[in-house]
């Protein structure tokens, strides 16, 4: 098909908006937000794919996401609709038969829930087939044959088929022209699910029926093949042009109530696969993660289906089948969800919940990686993750805030703005005083971060000099020398100034002569450019030769020990090697009671980001704080610069914070924690951000 030069360049603009994250389906919703993601949900116009639809939306809802829909559309809309990222996804794709909607571009299948299971074909009640000897389509040729299923009298068989827009009514077509069967056999299109039900109603009163379906399908259930009805093979495998590479593929085997084994029916099994906006994949690949995997059985399907003609067909009968599959394969589902998303597990927790109580669970949190971590305008972390599932088990919908410190954490759930406080709070005395707490949700301790030590080099010496030079006497030592080389030199030019052409006079030019005497003169150089000549002069000069001696041994000695100091000082290996050093922690930590502890005096920061600078800048030599901080910093940030050293050390436990005038609350959150832990749920949180126990 050719395009004009300005089609061409429409798509162009498409791909390319798309590409940069602004175009149709490329992102974010128009109402979505991080914290509220959300997903555009079709579906197909056959009712026997709607269950599957449920149980996808029901898995998304899992995943935290907010399902708008499904709504129902014709396959050539819902192509143009993803393309155009009108929607993001359906889950009734049939491939091959649809591979050519794929050709509006900026769309991809993913996942296969149906692995070469849907097949379809013609079909002809038994006791027809068995009297006329009908085994393949191609019979119909005959006028005779075909005027047995002649509904409406015009001499043409009526072929029961697919609705306008469907994939199949155009396959059919082209059969029906390849076969030369137009002039016998006519394809009745309309509404299928009545027409279908007409047939099996027809088939009951003895009637002749020819009809197409597929599985899965309810109608297999109801016309079984190779009891009620049995398959016609097709006189040669034809499909249409785009399809002609399936052609290998249309002869199945095993098919019960076929005249042959194995069986050609004329079309090639389909795969059932989603089809999503690949801009909205690309913004959420852990939708893309849940659709890779999601698998749902043939004959779950068929029996669904058989339900739903059984009086079960009511909306809210679709959406109580995908909750009872789910429910029966519960390892399976959240294996699929933990898979995609670690932290996604609410849903898992709302099938062991609590009754409902409803409400608000309003929770005041601190960031502070792994426990609270916030990007992309969204809350994760560790305690984010366990709040999250004892909301589902409390029935109670979770609202997350931030706050900067512990104290704004306590003023907030006492005054009840808050009631519940996370982010990495340890248990202490005086917090107890001021507010109640959950059960531990992390019992650790502190733990010492350092720089990574390497053999150093020129560079690292020449500063290890300076640092030692600043960190010494030193720098006061040369202030005091500044001040008495400047008071000998004034006196060596008064006593020589009248009687020794070495000091000038006037001042202005003999005070510069006389302090460079008096600098090497107690620096023992003694050049001999300048002498004192007078009696007084050279007294004073052996005075401050000896006074030199011990200026400059002083300097040395102090350079001296400052290095020592520093090599002696070494790798920091662990809490014992703490004593001497530069050591950071956060104001008011247990890492700052442990440090007054042993006699080491700290350097004091508000937060931890502020500790992790100095460290850097090399202002400290380490930093001793919590445990799971410091190990989560080193393992994401630190780049190999930094890294944890020594046991751990000082016990710490962590805990949710709550109000002391709630005590009802505390009992049902300590409640929820120990069915989680009960559960197996805690295990995979802690894995997520920890690690395995042990």
């Amino acid at each position: 098909m050719r395009r004009t030069p300005l089609a061409v360049l429409g798509v162009l603009v498409t791909v390319l908006l798309v590409w940069v994250g602004t175009g149709p389906g490329a992102g974010q919703s128009e109402h979505e937000t991080a914290d509220d993601p959300r997903v555009r949900m079709a579906r197909a116009t056959w009712d026997t794919g709607w269950f599957q639809a449920e149980v996808y939306k029901l898995l998304l809802e899992r995943l935290g996401y907010r399902v708008d829909g499904p709504v129902t559309m014709e396959n050539d809309e819902f192509y143009h609709s993803v393309a155009a990222g009108d929607v993001d996804l359906w889950v009734n794709g049939w491939f091959p038969s649809h591979d050519r909607q794929l050709e509006h571009g900026l769309v991809e299948t993913v996942g296969t829930q149906v692995d070469a299971g849907a097949l379809q074909g013609y079909f002809v009640d038994s006791a027809t087939a068995s009297e006329h000897g009908i085994t393949n389509l191609g019979d119909l040729a005959d006028p005779s044959l075909a005027a047995l299923f002649d509904l409406d009298g015009n001499g043409k068989a009526d072929l029961i088929g697919c609705d306008v827009g469907w994939a199949c009514a155009d396959i059919i077509h082209h059969h029906l022209t390849a076969y030369r069967l137009a002039g016998t056999v006519e394809q009745v299109q309309g509404d299928y699910s009545p027409l279908i039900s007409e047939t099996i109603a027809r088939q009951r009163a003895g009637e002749a029926v020819l009809y197409y379906t597929w599985t899965p399908n309810w109608t297999v259930g109801e016309l079984v093949p190779g009891r009620d009805v049995v398959w016609l093979e097709t006189p040669f495998p034809s499909l249409p042009p785009d399809q002609e590479a399936f052609l290998d593929r249309t002869s199945i085997p095993g098919l019960p109530g076929c005249a042959n084994d194995p069986c050609q029916v004329g079309w090639p099994p389909n795969d059932i696969r989603a089809v999503a906006n690949s801009g909205f994949l690309a913004h959420n690949p852990v939708v893309r993660k849940l659709l890779e995997q999601v698998v749902i059985p043939l004959e779950d399907i068929s029996a669904q289906n058989a339900l739903m003609v059984a009086d079960e067909g009511d909306p809210e009968d679709f959406r109580r089948h995908a909750e009872d599959w789910a429910l029966a394969n519960d390892a399976m589902v959240s294996e699929w969800i933990h898979r995609a998303d670690p932290d996604a597990l609410v849903l898992a927790a709302q099938q062991q919940a609590t009754p409902v109580t409803g409400g608000v669970l309003r929770v005041a949190a601190r960031a502070l990686p792994p426990f609270v971590i916030y990007e992309n305008r969204g809350y994760s972390g560790f305690e984010v993750a366990l709040i999250r599932l004892i909301a589902a088990h409390l029935g109670m919908q979770v609202e997350i805030y931030a706050v900067d410190t512990v104290a704004k954490q306590m003023d907030d759930i006492t005054r009840g703005i808050a009631q519940v406080g996370l982010g990495g709070v340890a248990v202490t005395g005086p917090r107890e005083e001021r507010v109640d707490f959950s059960l531990p949700v992390l019992d650790t301790g502190l733990t010492v971060m350092a720089p990574t030590h390497a053999s150093q080099g020129v560079g690292n010496r020449i500063v290890t000099f300076f640092r030692a030079i600043t960190s010494s006497d030193l720098p006061w030592l040369m202030v005091v020398f500044g001040i008495v080389v400047l008071v000998s030199a004034h006196l060596i030019w008064w006593l020589e100034r009248h009687h020794n052409p070495d000091f000038a006079v006037p001042y202005r030019r003999g005070i510069w002569d006389s302090f460079y005497w008096s600098v090497v003169t107690m620096s023992t150089v003694g050049y001999g450019d300048k002498v004192a000549r007078g009696g007084l002069g050279r007294g004073f000069a052996l005075v401050w030769i000896a006074l030199g001696t011990l200026v400059f041994a002083s300097f040395t000695a102090s350079i001296a020990s400052s290095l020592a100091v520093s090599e002696l000082r070494g790798e920091i290996s662990g809490p014992g090697d703490l004593p001497g050093h530069r050591v950071a922690t956060v104001s008011g930590s247990a890492g700052d009671a442990y440090l007054v502890a042993v006699g080491v005096g700290p350097v004091l920061v508000d937060d931890i980001g502020e500790a992790y600078r100095l460290l850097e800048e090399g202002d400290v030599e380490a930093i001793v704080f919590d445990a799971p901080v410091l190990q989560f910093h080193t393992a994401h940030e630190g780049a190999g610069a930094i890294t944890t050293v020594g046991p751990l050390f000082e016990r710490v436990q962590y805990a949710l914070m709550l109000s002391e005038a709630d005590p009802e609350l505390r009992e049902r959150v300590n409640l929820a924690l120990l069915e989680l832990i009960e559960s197996g749920l805690y295990r995979q949180v802690h894995e997520r951000w920890f690690g395995a126990f042990g």
